[in-house]
């Protein structure tokens, strides 16, 4: 049964995949420039004036509270 289940599963992962071998197949284009996108905005630098609001922000606001 074990194995029964097995290629079942192995079936389903290989149905998903393009020819080129992409497990998103005609989407992978998007999936690549949708981490791309992703990977430099995540490197942005905070400006100086964005960090020290937040900083500010995070000082007034009340710690929570422990149960």
């Amino acid at each position: 049964m074990k194995e029964m289940t097995k290629n079942t599963t192995a079936g389903a992962v290989n149905r998903h995949r393009s020819v080129d071998g992409s497990p998103l197949g005609p989407n992978s284009e998007i999936a690549r420039k949708l981490k791309q996108y992703y990977d430099e905005l995540v490197s942005d630098h905070v400006p100086d004036r964005f960090a020290q609001l937040l900083s500010q922000l995070e000082q007034t606001e009340p710690a929570p509270k422990k149960d």
